[in-house]
């Protein structure tokens, strides 16, 4: 890549679907100039305001908080505010996450994906009368599930995830992630019922250990480890019941 000034193009190609106009998806290709500390988003918005008004893409925080900007870069699922353009070469693709319906560009449909999200109950459940004070917690209680809340629901995971491919009706591993950290919760008396949702066909069992979860998440999660102990919870109530 030749730099001017700290400056220097780089070749775009968007995967492009927009219904109305045309009902088949396309790909598109920009020049854009950038500077290495450029984040993909900021490309694409130049690209916006720029050159194609009628690119559509999410947005919000813009600093791996929100996850509404996951999507698939040169083969990756990945979050355009975290990516440095200096990162990423001189040719770039960019297109929709894989697993969900696309509705416009690199806008996809999420509600099947919260749906799946909300039917592991991913909130604490506790039905004892209240204490004084707060529930309180060891250290090392709250360490025990730690690292899955973290997600923030961005769905690279999901859209990483061949069974996902495969299967629509998998709860895939987002769901499982954010289960994870309410049955691990040493406050929460709802895990026995999120193990038996998640032993179901569509439950953990159709994971097949890829590791592509894991590479996809951008906020570091060991997601396939995750979905383990979650399969090792529902073997151990099992046995136990017997």
């Amino acid at each position: 890549m030749a730099a001017t000034n700290g400056k220097y193009k780089v070749h775009v190609k968007i995967k492009r679907y927009q219904p109305a106009e045309n009902a088949e998806p396309y790909w598109q290709e920009f020049h854009v100039e950038v500077e290495g500390n450029d984040r993909l988003l900021d490309t694409l918005n130049k690209i916006k305001w720029e050159q194609d008004g009628t690119l559509t893409y999410r947005r919000s925080c813009a600093h791996g908080v929100c996850g509404s900007d996951a999507m698939r870069v040169n083969g990756r699922n990945r979050l355009a505010c975290k990516l440095l353009m200096q990162d990423l070469g001189a040719r770039i693709s960019v297109e929709p996450m894989l697993g969900f319906p696309v509705i416009r560009d690199l806008v996809v449909d999420m509600d099947p994906f919260f749906a799946k999200y909300e039917k592991v109950k991913p909130y604490l459940v506790n039905n004892e009368p209240a204490p004084r004070t707060e529930r309180l917690q060891s250290p090392e209680e709250r360490e025990r599930f730690d690292e899955t809340t973290k997600c923030i629901l961005c769905g690279a995971c999901t859209g990483s995830c061949p069974s996902v491919w495969a299967n629509a009706e998998w709860v895939g591993p987002a769901s499982i992630v954010n289960a994870h950290r309410f049955i691990f919760d040493s406050r929460d008396r709802g895990g026995a019922e999120r193990l038996n949702i998640l032993s179901d066909r569509t439950g953990v069992w159709r994971c097949r250990t890829i590791f592509n979860c894991t590479e996809a998440c951008p906020r570091g999660i060991h997601v396939t480890d995750a979905i383990e102990e979650v399969k090792r919870a529902i073997l151990y109530n099992s046995t136990d019941g017997d």
